[in-house]
């Protein structure tokens, strides 16, 4: 993929190396309820044990408790994933205006290692990359490309791509108001029949980051022969059925929330192949069985 000489998107909030205030507040007031309720089965003075806490804690502090070093390694990644997120603005602030009469609203990207605080919650790196409707965010440890490379055997700098512009056609859905009314079926619904609607909000994702790749390609010519394969792998690597089987031995289609690994390459490739955005309604036209 080439992305030399591209320009690097503003909207890259970087926490690597920040501690989560929100774990250390919680973890203390989690230890303070715990002392207090030890003094008041023993009878006694919970102050003593509250000051030797505090002091520990303002110790933690000071020294750098909760933060962690910024990995230089992953300053090619940083920055290919920020080239990459100004493409994404670039081409969702031509389509997205087209398609709704409305302008495009671009996400965040933040950076983080180990764990963060979102608007949706807290999230450790094993959660993968993910984006956050609450406050139109996408959360990635950079890590994960590692593991994309080494344990989905998906390496390649346009499969990472990929998983930027999936998340980013998330927030896609999000404006749109997609997103909303699947997960407000939650409720009316059986668990089968929600992961169901999950699994055509995960591949209509997959078709959104396929069109990028198409207009991008054509916006500047950014893929490289042998790219489009490198997505593709990424996308079959991460299907539900290959998750299970490797985590388990065995598949649950009802449980599916994502897709099989050949759904999400299927409808990755349809979105490079067609730039349609009319046509990701289709992820909820089909029948299941037909996607």
């Amino acid at each position: 993929m080439r992305t030399e000489g591209q320009r690097e998107s503003e909207n890259v909030e970087d926490r690597r190396g920040l501690p989560v205030k929100g774990v250390v507040a919680g973890g203390g007031g989690i230890i303070t309820i715990v002392v207090v309720l030890i003094a008041l089965f023993t009878g006694k003075d919970p102050a003593p044990l509250l000051q030797q806490v505090q002091q520990q804690q303002q110790q933690s502090q000071q020294s750098g408790g909760g933060t962690s070093q910024v990995d230089p390694a992953q300053e090619p990644a940083r920055k290919f994933v920020s080239v990459v997120l100004a493409d994404t603005e670039d081409v969702w602030g031509s389509l997205y205006p087209k398609a709704t009469g409305k302008d495009y609203v671009r996400p965040k990207l933040v950076l983080f290692n180990g764990k963060v605080e979102s608007a949706c919650g807290f999230a450790s790196a094993a959660t993968g990359p993910f984006y956050c409707p609450g406050d139109e965010k996408v959360y990635l440890d950079l890590s994960f490309f590692d593991q994309l490379s080494t344990r989905f055997k998906s390496p390649g700098d346009f499969a990472a791509a990929y998983v930027v512009a999936h998340e980013v056609g998330h927030h896609v859905q999000n404006l749109m108001g997609i997103s909303d009314q699947v997960h407000q079926a939650h409720s009316r619904v059986s668990e089968a029949e929600y992961n169901a609607l999950s699994v055509r909000l995960e591949l209509q994702a997959d078709y959104l980051a396929g069109v990028w790749a198409y207009h991008a390609q054509r916006m500047r010519n950014m893929i490289d022969s042998g790219d489009l394969e490198e997505a593709l792998r990424a996308a079959n690597a991460i299907g539900d059925d290959t998750l299970q089987k490797q985590g388990q031995g065995y598949v649950v289609p009802d449980s599916f929330t994502h897709g099989t690994s050949a759904q999400r390459a299927r409808w990755f490739r349809a979105g490079f192949e067609t730039g349609d955005l009319s046509k990701m309604k289709l992820l909820f036209d089909l029948p299941l069985e037909k996607l």
